[in-house]
C-alpha cells in the first residue's frame, strides 16, 4: 500500500524549461554551544515553483523551523544557498510575509492599523493598501472588527489578522510556522479553510510549518517530511488533490490513505540514528 501511495502521490512534477522559483541547496545548519557543535539541519535540498504551497513535517525538535527562518533570512546558514526569485537570501526582506505561531500583534494598534503596519514601515499608508487591507480583511469575515484591538479578538481572530498583514505586501513568498498550533480543533479547521480560500485568491508561493498531518494534506501542494536531527529531507510527496479543497475531502478514503502513509514515514524519522 505504501509504496502505491508514494508512486501516486509523488509523481513527477510537470516539466518546465524554469528555473525553481525557490530552492535550497545543500542548506546546514550547525549551531555552537558550551557541549559543542549541535547540527540542526543536514544538508537540506529542494526547490519549490512559483505559486506552489509545501507543507514541512516532521518530528518534534528536528529542526523544520529552524529551516523555516533560513528560508526567511531570520537565521544565517552554515552552510549551503537559499535563493528566491534568482535572489539570495541573507537577510529578512521586505518582500517576503511572515506569521508565527504566535499572533505578534502590536496590542494597542486596530485590527486595520496591524495589518497595514509593514506597509507603512516600507512605504507609507496608501489608497491602494487600504484597499487590499480591506480585501483581506473581508476576505477573513474581519472587515466589521477592523476598529478592534487585539484584546478584544478570539485567538483565531488574531490569526487571521496575522495573515493579512502577511500577504498585505503581495509578498514574493508567505512562511508560516504552526500558526494554528494554540488553536482549538475547531477554529483550527476554521482557520485551515480559511487559508485555502486565500491561496486560491492570491496563489502565493508558500512554506508552511505544522505538526498536524491532516491539516498539510489539506493545504499543500506538496508535504515535505523532515527526519529527526541531524534533518534531511527524507520524503517529499506530492498530494493529488484538485483545487478547490474543501473539508469534506478530509473524509475521503485517499485522504486518510496518504495521511496514513506520512504518518509512518514520520514514525520512521523517529527511528533515524
Amino acid at each position: 500500500m505504501d509504496a502505491a501511495i508514494s508512486a501516486a502521490a509523488s509523481g513527477p512534477a510537470p516539466a518546465t524549461d524554469a528555473p525553481p522559483y525557490m530552492s535550497v541547496q545543500r542548506v546546514q545548519k550547525i549551531y555552537e554551544t558550551a557541549g559543542g557543535a549541535v547540527e540542526a539541519v543536514s544538508l537540506a535540498d529542494f526547490s519549490v515553483t512559483s505559486g506552489e504551497f509545501v507543507a514541512v513535517l516532521g518530528p518534534s525538535g528536528c529542526g523544520k523551523s529552524t529551516l523555516m527562518m533560513m528560508i526567511g533570512g531570520l537565521e544565517t546558514t552554515s552552510a549551503g544557498h537559499i535563493r528566491v526569485d534568482g535572489t539570495e537570501v541573507t537577510a529578512p526582506r521586505g518582500d517576503f510575509g511572515y506569521v508565527f505561531q504566535d499572533a505578534t500583534l502590536l496590542p494597542w494598534k486596530s485590527v486595520l492599523d496591524n495589518v497595514l503596519f509593514p506597509i507603512r514601515l516600507e512605504h507609507g499608508r496608501t489608497r491602494d493598501h487600504l484597499d487590499r487591507a480591506r480585501e483581506l480583511l473581508e476576505l477573513v469575515g474581519l472587515w466589521d472588527f477592523r476598529d478592534k484591538r487585539p484584546r478584544q479578538l478570539s485567538g483565531g481572530m488574531r490569526q487571521r489578522v496575522a495573515i493579512c498583514r502577511g500577504l498585505i505586501n503581495d509578498p514574493k513568498l508567505l512562511l508560516m510556522d504552526e500558526p494554528f498550533s494554540a488553536l482549538d480543533a475547531i477554529s483550527r479547521d476554521d482557520m485551515n479553510a480559511a487559508l485555502a480560500d486565500l491561496w486560491d485568491r492570491y496563489h502565493k508561493t508558500a512554506i508552511f510549518i505544522t505538526h498536524s498531518i491532516r491539516e498539510a494534506v489539506y493545504l499543500a501542494d506538496r508535504v515535505l517530511v523532515m527526519s529527526r536531527r541531524p534533518s534531511v529531507i527524507s520524503h517529499d510527496v506530492r498530494i493529488p488533490f484538485p483545487r478547490p479543497r474543501r473539508m469534506e475531502m478530509q473524509e475521503t478514503a485517499e485522504f486518510n490513505e496518504i495521511c496514513g502513509f506520512l504518518r509512518r514515514k514520520i514514525e520512521e524519522g523517529y527511528q533515524r540514528a
